[in-house]
């Protein structure tokens, strides 16, 4: 478990680096979709626009939430 946190967290980092100046995403955004790759999670729900955009830039598909 303890490498999964690593991988995430370095990923978070990477995600960060790249996306935050134009996107605006906070920590937890980041964090969120850091996990969603690091779990090879191939789709994405949130109602969060900052979270939407960092996903989709990661390559993730977003899917619509129930709700």
């Amino acid at each position: 478990m303890d490498v999964l946190w690593r991988a995430t967290l370095k990923r978070a980092g990477d995600l960060s680096r790249e996306h935050t100046p134009s996107i605006g995403c906070r920590s937890l955004d980041v964090l969120h979709v850091a996990s969603a790759i690091e779990l090879e999670l191939k789709h994405f729900a949130t109602f969060d626009v900052r979270q939407q955009q960092l996903a989709r830039a990661a390559g993730l598909k977003l899917v619509t939430p129930a709700g």
